[in-house]
């Protein structure tokens, strides 16, 4: 008998084999689950249960190879590849389904990338760098722009992802000039992740915008320049943060680095000492370093070719934005003056 999937409050869905023939008409479908359990599973007529794909092609690399495509289908094949082989990564057609592992995995080296460097898509296992690739060949070939499109929900991986794209087309592309441009494009990451990224309750890098980052090549398809343009930044997030969140990572990176020298004038202290860093509830995050990101963050300012001049300008800015938050106005006399 086939076996189909059924909907369950727990599991999502469930997996059952049909134990008697279905006729026309009948209002219950004879089923047995795979801890033995018989059930008469309600039916409509009209929308049958989805059938099960034959056990030779769970796990499958590519989700269009499934003989039966479906919500079921797609989420248990995920699911064996991710838990029983520990694969993140998932074709289906050209698209990339990535599943966030929530930990560093050993796959994204140099060698990984030289490895997938010159192959076709279909040819290795599915990986973020194979859709790199793909369209660094397709430009290549065809002299034309590409264009990877990297979406998802909170937490998703999409930072990450876009991250290792990044770096991918900074490595295949590595030119012998010492401008070192490919360093440049990857420096960018961890300025826009300090200003533009904070913790949330459904991830500790979350970012609170949109970018599309265009990376331009020469004739001889190497890196020659890069430029972000930034959509939607979630600036609310300055003055408002809900409990068990952060502000952005660039003022809890500040307060950790107040005892600095060259932050002694800029009158910082813990971020529990601002309304605006400790409004949350959670100003710090779990095996994250504040101070050694705040120097990582100076030095990417530097290789960028942003002075330290600019740079104590731009952090001068962002203390005063914090002392501001607690300045406290008080309403003495009528309601048209006040007093600080």
């Amino acid at each position: 008998y086939n076996r189909v999937w059924i909907p369950d409050n727990e599991e999502v869905w469930q997996s059952a084999e049909i134990t008697k023939n279905y006729k026309a008409g009948d209002r219950f479908l004879h089923v047995q689950l795979e801890d033995g359990t018989e059930l008469h599973y309600p039916i409509d007529p009209a929308v049958l249960p989805p059938l099960r794909n034959p056990d030779i092609l769970v796990g499958e690399n590519d989700l269009t190879a499934l003989s039966y495509l479906h919500e079921p289908a797609v989420l248990h094949n995920l699911k064996v590849r991710f838990v029983e082989s520990k694969l993140i990564y998932t074709y289906s057609g050209i698209i990339l389904v990535a599943i966030n592992p929530y930990k560093q995995l050993p796959i994204y080296g140099d060698a990984i990338i030289h490895a997938y460097s010159g192959q076709n898509m279909g040819d290795m296992d599915p990986h973020i760098f194979a859709v790199a690739e793909e369209a660094y060949k397709q430009m290549a070939r065809n002299n034309k722009n590409q264009s990877i499109i990297v979406s998802g929900e909170s937490g998703a991986g999409k930072t990450v992802s876009a991250r290792y794209t990044m770096r991918y087309f900074a490595t295949v592309s590595k030119s012998s000039s010492n401008v070192h441009v490919e360093d440049k494009v990857l420096a960018s990451n961890p300025i826009t992740e300090a200003v533009g990224n904070a913790k949330t309750t459904r991830n500790d890098n979350s970012s609170r915008f949109g970018k599309y980052t265009e990376i331009s090549f020469d004739q001889s398809y190497q890196i020659i320049g890069a430029n972000m343009r930034t959509y939607l930044l979630e600036k609310s997030r300055v003055v408002f943060q809900s409990e068990n969140e952060r502000n952005y990572h660039i003022f809890y990176q500040l307060c950790a680095s107040a005892m600095q020298p060259e932050f002694n004038h800029l009158k910082l202290g813990s971020a529990e000492e601002f309304n605006y860093t400790r409004m949350g509830g959670s100003t710090e995050i779990e095996g994250v370093d504040d101070r050694a990101n705040m120097v990582e963050t100076q030095k990417t300012f530097a290789l960028l070719g942003l002075k330290g001049d600019f740079q104590l300008d731009v952090f001068k800015i962002l203390a005063a934005i914090l002392h501001l938050g607690n300045v406290e106005i008080t309403a003495i006399g009528d309601e048209r003056s006040s007093i600080s």
